[in-house]
């Protein structure tokens, strides 16, 4: 290990199926022996499940399967999301890995995962960074009753992978890789999507070069070829592939992105009409605006996506494609930019419904929509127009603070506007929901 991109030690732990063994707990079962799925049964069965316990993938079932796909055989519990629920129990786990590590050395990367720079805190506690995994592992579980696992090594990258590919198959939940053990236990490992960042689109392109393991890709011979396949990400994929990676857990807290945005984005639960989408798209930059306003934000322009239904019978009559793995042709996108940076609904709204008329096909029913607010920035940086009312301005912000204000005190939806009670609308479910899913309040 005298190699200097080997000198740090970096562990990467994962709470095991986190949604549902936190059902579990409350339920007081044991979440490595309990079959239970974290679904929503007002959904249809066509729903993804967000999390399946340990003893169900261990009869087979996926860790997204939809509900349909769970076999009739099998006897389970069907867990409504509760996502405060969640993001409770994953701020108690957090405060335990505060107890060992300053935050300055702890990149969270989801709600159930997270990694820590352990290099200079070996010496403080006198241990391996195996054994200090192994002691925060037992405290999660003996204070929170969560199962975890944990990969190790001396880069972001290779504790990922000691985590995905080595521990979550290991009798001990533990795994551990450096250069030259992945290289040696990994190179020939399949497929290609069980590595880090490796897509279905990244293997497709890498298996029609002739690579399907990471050695082949490693000791590819035409680079001039893989860069011109894959850019400037070939340069990640090579470094990868040797298990090289030189960002840091430094590196990414003092990452500073050129340009923010803010998304709003709903998978409808069934096929919504033309007007009917209509009224939800306005729904969404209702809410956009506020949050905006609440943050002190405002945006120069706005992205509109919109993905059809699938159906066979949503189909347009010409330009469907047989060919295509996505089962629909091509979606309906568009921007449109603002006469200045703002955040102010009276401006935003007849903008983005002009937008929507434009680009939607009336004919075809709607699946998912999303608005994606660009180069948004703190108020008071954007250049001034002179075609915008400032009096109007002024007025509509009032308006909008004093409904925030409102919403604060006594709930999102304690006041809402007519729309919001048509039969299509979801903005009342939606402001019951954390990350598009049922809070549990």
């Amino acid at each position: 290990m005298g190699d200097s991109r080997q000198s740090k030690q970096y562990l990467c732990i994962d709470l095991k199926s986190f949604y549902a063994s936190v059902e579990c707990i409350e339920r007081g079962l044991d979440p490595m022996t309990t079959n239970l799925v974290v679904a929503d049964p007002e959904r249809t069965e066509k729903t993804i499940c967000l999390a399946v316990s340990p003893s169900l993938k261990a009869h087979g079932v996926s860790g997204r399967a939809r509900v349909f796909e769970i076999p009739d055989t099998l006897d389970y519990i069907m867990a409504p999301p509760r996502m405060a629920k969640y993001i409770e129990y994953s701020a108690n786990i957090y405060a335990i890995y505060l107890r060992y590590f300053s935050k300055d050395d702890i990149h969270v990367y989801s709600i159930d995962e997270a990694f820590m720079d352990v290099t200079n805190y070996l010496p403080l506690y006198g241990c391996t960074a195996r054994e200090l995994g192994e002691r925060i592992r037992r405290e999660v579980l003996d204070e929170v009753g969560i199962p975890a696992a944990c990969g190790l090594g001396p880069n972001l990258y290779l504790a990922k992978l000691a985590l995905d590919i080595t521990a979550k198959h290991s009798v001990d939940f533990f795994g551990e890789l450096d250069e030259e053990s992945f290289r040696a236990t990994l190179w020939d490992h399949k497929p290609l999507t069980d590595f880090w960042r490796i897509g279905k689109g990244t293997e497709r392109r890498l298996h029609e070069l002739g690579i399907r393991t990471m050695g082949e890709l490693a000791l590819y011979p035409d680079l001039e070829r893989l860069y011109s396949v894959f850019g400037i990400d070939a340069e990640i994929l090579i470094d990868h592939a040797w298990g090289y990676e030189p960002v840091t857990i430094a590196d990414i807290k003092a990452y500073q992105p050129h340009s923010h945005s803010i998304t709003n984005a709903q998978v409808l639960g069934k096929p919504y009409a033309f007007d009917d989408a209509l009224l939800v798209i306005k729904e969404m930059a209702d809410a956009s605006c506020l949050d905006m306003v609440g943050q002190r934000l405002v945006a120069d322009s706005v992205s509109l996506a919109v993905r059809y239904t699938k159906d066979a019978a949503d189909r347009p009559k010409g330009n469907y494609d047989p060919a295509d793995p996505r089962n629909y042709t091509i979606d309906a996108r568009g921007t449109v930019r603002f006469p200045e940076a703002t955040n102010a609904r009276a401006i935003i709204m007849p903008l983005i419904v002009n937008l929507f008329e434009q680009i939607v096909d009336r004919e075809r029913t709607v699946h998912n929509m999303m608005l994606n607010f660009n180069n948004v920035m703190p108020e008071g940086e954007g250049q001034l127009s002179l075609f915008v009312d400032e009096e109007e301005t002024v007025e509509e912000r009032a308006r909008q603070e004093a409904i925030l204000d409102v919403k604060r005190k006594f709930g999102k939806n304690a006041l809402l506007k007519g729309i919001d009670l048509m039969p299509q609308a979801t903005q009342r479910d939606r402001n019951r929901q954390i990350g598009g899913h049922k809070s549990g309040e």
